[in-house]
């Protein structure tokens, strides 16, 4: 997607050779005309699909996923890092290993947003190793769903969650997959 990677360029800050700062447009900041056209993006990349819930995690996959539910109509479910009063009993939960904050978050979604009726695609800003991808599908997996793909807005191509998914048959559709980071550049996959 040409619009993402311009943006990338233009705004991005690389902060070492793992690490891509996008907070201007995605993970702080958000850019609503960039999300619209990323969820327009996803709805095309899976329009032979029927989608009964779109499933993410907080906080920034929460706008793509969104933008999403509003072209194809469907619910965005999202998986809570932190309990709270109303989110405490009949949960779903998962463990997940943050790349970017070195930290683990126990994740949870209630039983009673996902069910073994539904058809779930995954959304999330980034794929590293792909921690929080394998916790959503753990989720989903209790809850029977069924796992239509994964979209992911960036996908750190060189690390290996993407390809871990991949070998498991899991359909990823990464709208800007980054080769590299070496020398404070981003480096696209073609």
């Amino acid at each position: 997607m040409q619009l993402l990677k311009d943006k990338i360029l233009k705004e991005g800050r690389v902060l070492s050779e793992t690490v891509l700062k996008v907070d201007s447009f995605l993970n702080h900041q958000i850019d609503p005309l960039l999300m619209k056209e990323i969820g327009e993006e996803f709805a095309n990349r899976y329009s032979d699909d029927v989608i009964t819930k779109i499933l993410t995690i907080e906080s920034s996959g929460i706008a793509p996923a969104t933008m999403l539910g509003l072209f194809i109509g469907a619910p965005v479910v999202f998986a809570r890092k932190r309990k709270s009063l109303t989110l405490a009993d009949n949960l779903y939960s998962s463990k997940v290993h943050s790349f970017t904050k070195n930290e683990t978050n126990e994740i949870s979604v209630s039983r009673d947003f996902l069910s073994p009726d539904d058809n779930v695609l995954i959304i999330d800003d980034f794929l590293a190793n792909g921690e929080a991808v394998k916790g959503l599908l753990d989720i989903a997996q209790q809850a029977e769903a069924n796992v239509i793909g994964v979209g992911i807005v960036i996908e750190k191509g060189f690390q290996q969650g993407g390809q871990l998914l991949r070998e498991q048959g899991i359909r990823v559709e990464s709208l800007a997959n980054i080769k590299s980071l070496a020398n404070g550049q981003v480096e696209f996959f073609d």
